[in-house]
């Protein structure tokens, strides 16, 4: 799967999800399953404020970034049945 890309202002202090209920519009996680951890990781240069799951969905707060700069957030997840796997996103700064 492609990695999802999104567009933030170096200012914003903005939430970015990883659901993981929803694979290509099918439920990657089983019936039953839910996520026992989960690992978020931010280049240098972004700023993790927070992060949390929920229901499936893994969201992270982000701040900061350099302008022009793109940044990789990669999120590891590992759940009750003893899957693991892991997604990435592109985050992209420029002025909004």
């Amino acid at each position: 799967m492609a990695e999802a890309a999104f567009v933030k202002d170096p200012d914003a202090i903005l939430d970015y999800a990883f659901d993981w209920n929803n694979e290509d519009k099918g439920q990657w996680l089983q019936t039953g399953e839910t996520i026992s951890s989960h690992t978020v990781t931010v280049e240098t240069g972004l700023t993790k404020d927070s992060d949390s799951e929920t229901g499936g969905i893994v969201t992270v707060w982000l701040s900061g970034g350099a302008l022009g700069e793109s940044y990789l957030v990669g999120c590891k997840i590992i759940t009750n049945l003893g899957r693991t796997d892991e997604r990435s996103a592109k985050i992209i700064i420029n002025e909004r």
